[in-house]
C-alpha cells in the first residue's frame, strides 16, 4: 500500500494531466452536435469533386426557405379575413334616425315627417350602409380582399372588403345621396343627423382569421418530389446545378437531422473522442517537447485547457442560438492571452488546434476554419508589447480588416457576384473585433486567478516608484543605483539576442532586493569608509553576502512578487564562488570547504536569466577598473563571462555560444560608453 502511494505522490502532476486530458477531451465532444454529418462539401455553379453520389435511402427533397416564403406569402394575401357582424345594431340606429330627424327639422313645414321623401330618402341610405356593414376602423386590407361576415361564429356570406363601409367615408357617402333636388341647408341638416346616428356594427375576429390562416399555412409543403435509394443524384465533376443542389441540400439536411440512434451513438461518440483526443494530445506533445517549462507546470497547463474550452464553449452558445452570429464570437482572442502569457508559437498553435476542433460544429466548415486562421496568424504577427494599448487597438483593427476582405472573396467566389452581398455580416466584425479588446481585462483576471504574470504586470512592476523599489532606494541606495545599471545591460542584451527585454529588466530591478537586510555589509551602500567586514570572520561574511539571495526571496514573496521575477533573485548568481572570502579562508585553513563559499543555486535556467548573471556580474567588477581603456573593457568582460561558462553555470540555460558572444559585444560597447572612452587625440 505504501508503494501504491509513494508511486502515486512521486508521479502525481503526470497524473493530473491525464485527468485533465479526459476531463476536457469528454467536455468538448459532450459540447459537439449529437447529429449526424454530411461528409461532402458542395457549391453551386461548381463541379462535384467527389466521387458519384447515388442516394444511401429514400428522402423528400426539400422547397428551398423563398419557395416557402413565396408560398407563404401567397396564402397570406389569399386566406379570408373574419369579420363579426352585430345585426341589432341596425335597429338601433333606425330608432335614433327618427328621432335625431324629428328634432331637427321640428320647424319644417312637413306636417308628417315620416310620410317625407327627404325622410325616405335617409332611411334607404341607412338600409344601404347596413345591407354589408359599417367598419368600427380602417383596415390596411386592398378592396379586391375576400373576407367573411359571421355572427355568432355561424358565417352569413362572404364578400370582398371593398363592399364595406368606414366612418371616414361617411360624408362623401350623405353628400352623394343628397346632391339633387335638396337645398344645401336641408343637407346639412342631415348630415348632422347621419354623424349622430351612424355606429359600426362590424369589427375583425382576430380569433378566427388566425385560426384561418394557420389552417392554410399548415396546407403548405415543405418537400416536392422525392429521391429513392440507389437513385443517381450527381456524378463526378458534374457542375452542381439548382436542381442538384436542392438535392444534396435535402440529402444534407437528411443527415444532419437524423438524431444519434441508440445503434450508431456508441460507435459516432468514439470516433468524435478519439479526434478530438488527437488534437488536444498533439498539444501535450508540443508542449513536453518545445516547452518543457510549461508542460512541468499543472496550472499552466491547465489554463491552456481552460481557455480551448471555453473558446469551443462560447462558439457553441452561439451555434445554438443562432448560427448566423458566429463571428461575433472573439476567437483571436485565445492567440492574444496564450502570447501574452508565454509566446507567439504556443499561441498560434493552440489557436490552429481549436480552429480545427470548431470544424466539427461550425457551418461552412472550410470557409470559418481558413478565416480563423488566417486570423491568428494576422493576431500573432501584429500583436507586440501588448501592454501598449495603441499597438493593441491597431492590431485588432487589422484583424477586423482581415475579417472582411477574407470574407468579401468568398462571398464572389461562391455567388459570382456583389449585389447581394450581406453587410450586416461586416458589421458582426467589427462588433468581433470590439470584444477583442475584452483581453485587457480577462489578462488582468487569469493573473488574479492562475498566479501568472504577462507584459502589463510587468510593466507595472518596472515603475521604479512602487513600494519595494522605494524602500530599496531609501535603504540600499547604492544597491538600488547598481539595480539600475544592471536593468539597462540586461534590457539591451536581451534585445540583442531575442529574448523577453521586459521580464529581464524588472528581474534586474528586484534582484538584489535581499541587500535590504544588511544594507552596509555590501560595498556599493558603503558611504562611510568602514567597513563591517572587518570584524567577521570569512566564514560569517560569506554567510551574509551569500543570505542576500534567500533574503531577497523572502522579500519578494512577502510583497507577492510573480514566481517569474522571483526566479531572477533565486538564479542571479547560480551556484557561484564568494571568491574573496574563500581565498581569504584559505590563507589560513587549507582544509577548507568550498561548498560554504558558494551560493546554493539554482544556476540560470532560461537566457533572461544567464542575461541577468552576466550583467550583473560585469556591472558589480566594473566599479574595480581603474583607467579603463577599450582593450581593458573587452578583457575584462570576456575574463568574467568564460569563468562563468567554465565553471558550467550556463549549462540548464537555453543560450547558445553565438548568443553569448552577442551579449559580450552589448556589454563592452555599453561599458565604454558608461565611462566615456574617447580616442587620444596627438598633442
Amino acid at each position: 500500500m505504501n508503494t501504491l502511494l509513494n508511486k502515486w505522490y512521486k508521479n502525481h502532476a503526470l497524473v493530473y494531466k491525464i485527468l485533465l486530458f479526459l476531463v476536457t477531451t469528454l467536455f468538448i465532444v459532450y459540447l459537439f452536435p449529437k447529429t449526424g454529418k454530411f461528409r461532402y462539401s458542395f457549391e453551386k455553379g461548381k463541379p462535384w469533386q467527389s466521387e458519384t453520389l447515388l442516394a444511401p435511402f429514400n428522402f423528400a427533397i426539400k422547397k428551398s426557405q423563398d419557395e416557402i416564403d413565396k408560398e407563404r406569402i401567397e396564402v397570406e394575401e389569399s386566406s379570408s379575413i373574419y369579420f363579426e357582424t352585430d345585426a341589432t345594431i341596425k335597429n338601433v340606429v333606425l330608432s335614433d334616425y327618427i328621432q335625431r330627424f324629428n328634432q331637427t327639422f321640428k320647424d319644417s313645414s312637413y306636417l308628417k315627417i315620416q310620410d317625407s321623401d327627404l325622410y325616405n330618402k335617409g332611411r334607404s341610405l341607412i338600409n344601404e350602409l347596413y345591407n354589408n356593414g359599417v367598419l368600427d376602423s380602417e383596415y390596411n386590407y386592398s378592396d379586391r380582399k375576400s373576407i367573411t361576415l359571421v355572427s355568432s361564429n355561424t358565417i352569413k356570406k362572404e364578400l370582398k372588403y371593398g363592399e364595406l363601409y368606414e366612418i371616414s367615408e361617411l360624408r362623401q357617402l350623405v353628400e352623394k345621396h343628397f346632391n339633387s333636388g335638396i337645398s344645401i341647408e336641408k343637407r346639412n341638416r342631415m348630415m348632422s343627423v347621419f354623424f349622430d346616428v351612424i355606429k359600426p356594427n362590424i369589427k375583425i375576429n382576430d380569433n378566427l382569421t388566425q385560426q384561418a390562416l394557420e389552417e392554410e399555412l399548415s396546407k403548405i409543403a415543405l418537400t416536392r418530389g422525392s429521391i429513392e435509394k440507389d437513385q443517381l443524384i450527381i456524378s463526378k465533376g458534374q457542375v452542381v446545378e439548382d436542381t442538384q443542389f436542392d438535392i444534396l441540400d435535402s440529402l444534407k439536411s437528411e443527415y444532419e437531422s437524423q438524431v444519434w440512434n441508440s445503434a450508431n451513438y456508441n460507435w459516432v461518440l468514439v470516433a468524435y473522442t478519439l479526434l478530438v483526443a488527437l488534437a488536444l494530445l498533439m498539444l501535450l506533445l508540443f508542449l513536453r517537447k518545445y516547452r518543457l517549462e510549461v508542460f512541468l507546470n499543472n496550472t499552466k497547463v491547465t489554463f491552456i485547457f481552460f481557455n480551448i474550452a471555453l473558446m469551443i464553449l462560447l462558439t457553441t452558445l452561439v451555434i445554438n442560438y443562432n448560427s448566423q452570429y458566429i463571428y461575433v464570437v472573439p476567437l483571436c482572442i485565445l492567440p492574444l492571452i496564450l502570447k501574452a502569457f508565454f509566446d507567439a508559437r504556443l499561441g498560434l498553435f493552440a489557436h490552429v488546434l481549436t480552429v480545427l476542433l470548431l470544424g466539427f460544429i461550425v457551418p461552412n466548415s472550410y470557409e470559418y476554419m481558413f478565416l480563423q486562421i488566417i486570423a491568428g496568424i494576422v493576431t500573432i504577427l501584429t500583436v507586440s508589447e501588448l501592454y501598449k494599448r495603441a499597438n493593441l487597438f491597431i492590431s485588432v483593427g487589422q484583424i477586423t480588416f482581415i475579417y472582411i476582405i477574407a470574407y468579401f472573396a468568398f462571398f464572389v467566389i461562391h455567388e459570382g457576384q456583389i449585389t447581394s452581398l450581406k453587410w450586416e455580416v461586416f458589421g458582426l466584425f467589427i462588433i468581433c473585433g470590439l470584444a477583442t479588446l475584452f483581453v485587457q481585462p480577462l489578462i488582468y483576471i487569469y493573473e488574479k486567478i492562475f498566479g501568472l504574470v504577462s507584459d502589463v504586470s510587468l510593466l507595472e512592476l518596472s515603475d521604479t516608484n512602487t513600494k519595494l523599489l522605494k524602500e530599496l532606494s531609501n535603504r540600499a541606495p547604492g544597491t538600488f543605483h547598481h539595480s539600475l545599471n544592471v536593468a539597462n545591460l540586461a534590457e539591451a542584451s536581451a534585445n540583442e539576442i531575442g529574448a523577453n527585454a521586459m521580464l529581464v529588466r524588472v528581474g534586474a530591478l528586484y534582484h538584489d532586493i535581499g541587500k535590504m537586510k544588511n544594507p552596509t555589509y555590501f560595498t556599493e551602500n558603503q558611504s562611510t569608509g568602514i567597513n563591517p567586514h572587518d570584524e567577521l570572520s570569512s566564514r560569517e561574511s560569506a554567510k551574509i553576502i551569500i543570505d542576500h539571495t534567500i533574503n531577497g526571496i523572502e522579500i519578494a514573496k512577502k510583497h507577492k512578487l510573480p514566481d517569474r521575477v522571483i526566479d531572477f533573485i533565486r538564479t542571479h548568481h547560480g551556484t557561484s564562488l564568494v571568491y574573496y572570502f574563500y581565498m581569504k579562508e584559505k590563507s589560513s585553513n587549507e582544509n577548507v570547504d568550498i561548498t560554504d563559499f558558494m551560493y546554493p543555486g539554482p544556476k540560470p535556467f532560461s537566457k533572461e536569466t544567464a542575461i541577468l548573471m552576466m550583467c550583473d556580474s560585469v556591472e558589480a567588477a566594473s566599479k574595480s577598473l581603474k583607467e579603463p581603456t577599450s582593450t581593458k573593457i573587452n578583457e575584462f568582460v570576456d575574463n568574467i563571462i568564460n569563468k562563468q561558462m567554465e565553471s558550467g553555470q550556463f549549462l540548464n540555460a537555453d543560450i547558445t555560444f553565438k548568443e553569448i558572444q552577442s551579449i559580450k559585444k552589448v556589454l563592452k560597447l555599453k561599458l565604454a560608453n558608461i565611462y566615456h572612452l574617447r580616442i587620444e587625440y596627438p598633442e
